[in-house]
């Protein structure tokens, strides 16, 4: 009985790697909630956030949600903190403008719709854009174009996230009779959680373009101290390539890609 009762909890087994993976989850929550507390650095939290879970996914889970939350917000926060900036004045300015035209008539009136469609592409990029700065490191034009390559590669799953980023949002600002409920789960593990469906999502969107990590999560080097790419860890052994495309073609993506 002991032994059973000891191999349930240990961290190898299903319930112990579940334990773990939530622990991530509501430790990075409630980093990105106290982070987020100026509210100008809500775009770094929110990197930060998707940096945890992505190091989680290509690792075996064994992190320091903290520690790795703290540098990815530190890595990532000039840059996130400017797209943050400005995708608030373009949200405001786009409020505004929504409201003009619904005080006019005629074509004016119409330039509306305009306006929303610019807002879903702007949702789409942030949506996108966060986890791609965390994996990637590049210019803020790069990575959005980037964000943009990756929406359009499997749009289907432009639907599944934006669904589960903003119908959450929505639904707790439009139903005030459970805003307690739905802000202990905020503050919990709500944000780690979309997160965390972001990166699974994402993340084989990213793989081939993303250097080899061991267990821990640390870069595999070559021997010269280089990081080793997808496709390249089997022929720098002598053996021919197994991944699904040659390098010479990851890196033509990637040189497309700015990246």
């Amino acid at each position: 009985m002991h032994e059973l009762l000891s191999g349930f909890l240990s961290n190898e087994s299903t319930f112990g790697r579940l334990m773990g993976r939530a622990w991530i989850i509501i430790a990075a929550n409630l980093m990105f909630c106290i982070f987020s507390l100026p509210v100008v650095t809500i775009g770094a939290s929110w990197a930060a956030l998707s940096h945890v879970m992505l190091k989680t996914l290509r690792s075996d889970g064994d992190i320091r949600p903290i520690a790795e939350f703290w540098r990815g917000f530190k890595s990532n926060f000039k840059q996130a903190t400017i797209v943050w900036i400005v995708a608030v004045l373009l949200v405001v300015l786009g409020y505004f403008n929504v409201r003009i035209c619904e005080q006019a008539d005629g074509f004016i009136a119409l330039m509306k719709y305009g306006v929303y469609a610019l807002g879903i592409i702007l949702a789409i990029v942030l949506i996108y854009l966060f986890p791609v700065m965390a994996a990637f490191a590049n210019s803020i034009p790069n990575l959005i174009k980037n964000s943009l390559y990756f929406a359009m590669h499997k749009p289907w799953k432009i639907l599944i996230l934006a669904f589960f980023t903003i119908f959450p949002l929505y639904l707790t600002y439009t139903d005030p009779d459970w805003k307690p409920l739905y802000g202990f789960i905020w503050v919990t593990f709500g944000f780690g959680a979309i997160a965390m469906l972001t990166a699974t999502l994402l993340l084989p969107e990213f793989r081939p373009y993303l250097p080899l990590v061991d267990a821990s999560g640390a870069f595999v080097l070559d021997d010269d101290g280089n990081p080793v790419m997808p496709g390249q860890e089997n022929a720098s052994a002598g053996a021919p390539g197994t991944a699904e495309k040659t390098d010479a073609e990851i890196q033509e993506e990637m040189r497309k890609l700015g990246m």
